[in-house]
C-alpha cells in the first residue's frame, strides 16, 4: 500500500514529530540535547526554516516550524544525517537511529499554533519529569521568556499582545493552563508489546517489577497509572502486568 501523501500547510507551519527507531533513546546527556539545538540553528541559515517552538523527549523530539526554501523532508534528511554520524561517532554505534520518516500535522491557524505551542512544552510535565515547566532544560518555553537563541518568537508572542511585557505574562498564563488537548503524537494507535510497556513501567516507577506499583501510596500509583495511558498503554494490559483491577485503572 502507498504511503499516505502528506497534509500541505496553507501557512507553511507545521507539527513535526521525530522518534528514535523502536522508541530507541535518542539523547544520553546534555551534550547530545545541545548537538541536535546547535544543528538546528546551524541549518535554519541555509533552508531558511523558521523553528517557533521545540521540546527534545528523551527518545522522541517535537518542533513547532515553518517550512522555507527547502521541502521538510529534504532539511530532517539532512538534520538527521548530521546528527546520527555525530552520535554514531560518540556511542561507537551503526545504523539508525531516528524512524524512517517524521510525522506531521498542518497548523492552519493562529488558535490551533498557540495549542500546539502548549501541547509541544507541557510533555515534560505531563510525562512527569518536571514539576514546573521553566524546569525543563531541553524547550523552547524558556526562550520566550528570556532572549531567544533557536526559535523565534515573536509571532507566538505577538497573538497575545502588542505590549511584549503583557504578552510574556499571557503567554505563561496560557502555557501552565490545564487541558486535555490531543495533538500529533508517534505513540496515537500504536501497540505496545508487553515487554516494551513492562520496561516502561519500571523505568517511570523506579522499579524492578510492575507488580510494585500495587504497594505504592494511592497517588503515587495513581501518576503512573496516568502516565502509562497518556503514552498508550491499554487498560487491560495494565491491568495484566501489574495487577490492578481493571476498575481503578479505568478511573484514573
Amino acid at each position: 500500500m502507498p504511503r499516505r501523501a502528506r497534509e500541505k500547510s496553507s501557512t507553511g507551519i507545521y507539527h513535526v514529530v521525530l522518534r528514535g527507531i523502536n522508541r530507541q533513546i535518542i539523547f544520553e546527556e546534555d551534550e547530545d540535547y545541545q548537538k541536535l539545538l546547535q544543528t538546528l540553528q546551524e541549518y535554519k541559515e541555509t533552508s531558511g526554516y523558521e523553528i517557533y517552538g521545540y521540546c527534545f523527549m528523551s527518545n522522541h523530539i517535537h518542533l513547532l516550524i515553518k517550512e522555507g526554501e527547502e521541502d521538510l523532508g529534504i532539511v530532517f534528511r539532512w538534520i538527521g544525517a548530521r546528527y546520527v554520524y555525530w552520535y554514531n561517532w560518540k556511542y561507537n554505534r551503526r545504523g539508525h537511529l531516528f524512524q524512517d520518516r517524521y510525522k506531521s500535522e498542518a497548523v492552519e491557524n493562529d488558535g490551533y499554533f498557540l495549542t500546539v505551542l502548549r501541547y509541544i512544552h507541557q510533555n515534560p510535565l505531563k510525562a512527569g519529569i518536571v514539576k514546573h515547566l521553566s524546569d525543563y532544560p531541553w524547550s523552547s518555553y524558556t526562550e520566550y521568556a528570556a532572549n531567544p537563541t533557536v526559535c523565534s518568537t515573536a509571532f507566538g508572542l505577538s497573538l497575545f499582545s502588542e505590549d511584549p511585557e503583557t504578552a510574556t505574562k499571557l503567554f505563561e498564563k496560557f502555557n501552565l493552563e490545564k487541558n486535555n488537548n490531543q495533538c500529533l503524537e508517534y505513540d496515537q494507535n500504536m501497540r505496545w508489546k508487553d515487554q516494551e510497556a513492562i520496561d516502561f513501567i519500571k523505568k517511570i516507577g523506579g522499579i524492578k517489577s510492575p507488580t510494585e506499583i500495587q504497594n505504592f501510596e494511592k497517588e503515587k500509583r495513581d501518576a503512573i497509572i496516568e502516565i502509562c495511558k497518556d503514552k498508550g498503554l491499554s487498560i487491560r494490559q495494565l491491568q495484566r502486568l501489574t495487577g490492578i483491577s481493571f476498575g481503578v485503572i479505568r478511573k484514573k
